[in-house]
């Protein structure tokens, strides 16, 4: 064991006596990849888990949503798990077994703890600071328990996340517009809806559908239905009082709406060429359908019908509006401290304070640049490529600069040498090393409550 975390001993190796976590992500998003390919990766993600659950793989979460595609894994061999995985993902999409490994971003150990805690904070959505996340995060964290794909260390981790996105939202400013996709997409759609009375569809019965009724309703539109192309929509129209749209209504559900929602995360396109354009045939007005789901919902080409608008996810990305940097600063520090806090044994907490001073003085310089190089909304796609790949090099060095000093805290710690590192980081980096008590709220990161 390394602390509380479960972990791979070699027995030779003192780097990794202290931090060899069997921990790995593998991330596709919105940063990386274009949302083809993601769309194209979330294909059977609800059968992943138990595809690669076994000797090699002892816990497994998946997180597909509308702009990422993301795995969470316990394993025994890093090398061997992703080897696993990337035949598992070949076997169910399209994509060449090549093409799924260069589109999987790998990281280990704390790096995997940290990618997480930001993503469900909010600070890697394409909508930064966006709440609906955090709900997305909490569900794929349920399902992979009721499977039975849960270890301890993966339950642990996600509840720690969990824990620190409250913090984010109730510490600093980011996500107080309550900017988010849905309300991106909805307003990119304010040209085409008048949204007082409006009809509303919604196709699909997950957390963004969920959480799109009650943004639905809060623009004053009338939601009447939920049509579920996997026939699963009586529970969510119950917990709404929607009525429920079967596949015979779904023509007549559609020529009633005058927005569509959809969202349903499904495997093959649900709104057709044919389908919509037999819909038009007999209604005088147009149709508005805002598609966010991954797998997409409404096919290409739909929006060449006469009086029909589509609001896509690359409407969405183009149009994402950024945050402070003061609160982004913010944001990263706490993620910072909670996984200093997750990460150190023990046996090392006496140096918790100055391995946090160190990761938010390195991520506080690391934002300040990743600023300056991302591109703005209308930037050509090698652009976004190009800030993309400096954005990837930027966080490797950060990270990798990180390494070694975080490895030399705990050893010093263990051999009663603790002071004499806070005093060297001091002397070098001229960093206040004696965090205050309300630096960061701790209690909340380490609550035992989720």
């Amino acid at each position: 064991m390394c602390g509380k975390i479960h972990a791979l001993i070699l027995p030779h190796s003192r780097t990794c006596q202290y931090w060899c976590m069997a921990l790995l992500s593998l991330v596709a998003s919105h940063h990386n990849k274009d949302l083809n390919t993601l769309e194209q990766l979330s294909v059977g993600s609800d059968r992943l888990g138990n595809a690669v659950i076994g000797s090699t793989v002892t816990g497994a979460v998946v997180l597909p949503t509308c702009n990422r595609f993301e795995l969470y894994l316990d394993v025994v061999d890093p090398v061997a798990a992703r080897a696993e995985v990337v035949a598992a993902l070949s076997s169910m999409t399209s994509l060449d077994v090549d093409v799924i490994d260069a589109s999987l971003s790998a990281y280990e150990g704390d790096d995997a703890v940290e990618h997480l805690m930001s993503v469900t904070s909010g600070l890697e959505s394409m909508v930064v600071g966006e709440r609906e996340i955090s709900g997305q995060v909490r569900r794929a964290h349920i399902d992979a328990r009721e499977a039975g794909h849960l270890s301890p260390t993966l339950d642990r981790v996600f509840q720690s996340a969990l824990r620190t996105s409250r913090v984010v939202a109730s510490s600093t400013g980011l996500g107080t517009s309550g900017r988010s996709v849905l309300s991106v997409a909805f307003d990119l759609a304010d040209a085409t809806v008048a949204w007082r009375g409006a009809s509303a569809l919604v196709v699909g019965t997950g957390a963004l559908a969920e959480t799109g009724i009650g943004v639905l309703r809060g623009r004053g539109a009338r939601v009447t239905g939920v049509y579920s192309p996997s026939g699963r929509g009586v529970g969510l129209a119950g917990l709404h009082d929607l009525a429920v749209v079967t596949d015979e209504r779904l023509v007549e559900a559609l020529e009633e709406a005058d927005v569509v929602l959809a969202c349903s995360g499904g495997e093959s396109i649900v709104l057709t060429p044919s389908l919509v354009a037999q819909a038009m045939t007999s209604r005088g007005h147009s149709l508005t359908l805002i598609d966010l789901a991954l797998h997409r919902d409404v096919a290409p080409g739909v929006e060449s019908l006469r009086g029909v608008h589509v609001v896509r996810l690359d409407d969405v990305k183009s149009h994402a509006p950024g945050e402070s940097l003061v609160a982004l600063e913010n944001a990263r520090a706490i993620v910072a401290h909670a996984v200093a806090r997750f990460s150190t044994s023990e046996s090392g907490r006496s140096v918790d304070p100055a391995i946090v001073a160190l990761r938010e003085h390195v991520f506080g310089l690391l934002e300040r640049e990743v600023a300056r190089v991302r591109p703005g909304p209308g930037t050509d796609p090698s652009g976004y490529s190009q800030a993309a790949e400096v954005e990837a090099a930027l966080r490797h060095f950060a990270k990798a600069l990180l390494h070694t000093p975080t490895v030399r805290a705990r050893e010093m710690a263990e051999s009663g040498q603790a002071d004499e590192y806070k005093d060297a980081l001091s002397t070098l980096y001229g960093l206040d090393v004696a965090v205050p008590d309300d630096a960061c709220p701790a209690q909340e990161i380490d609550s035992s409550s989720e």
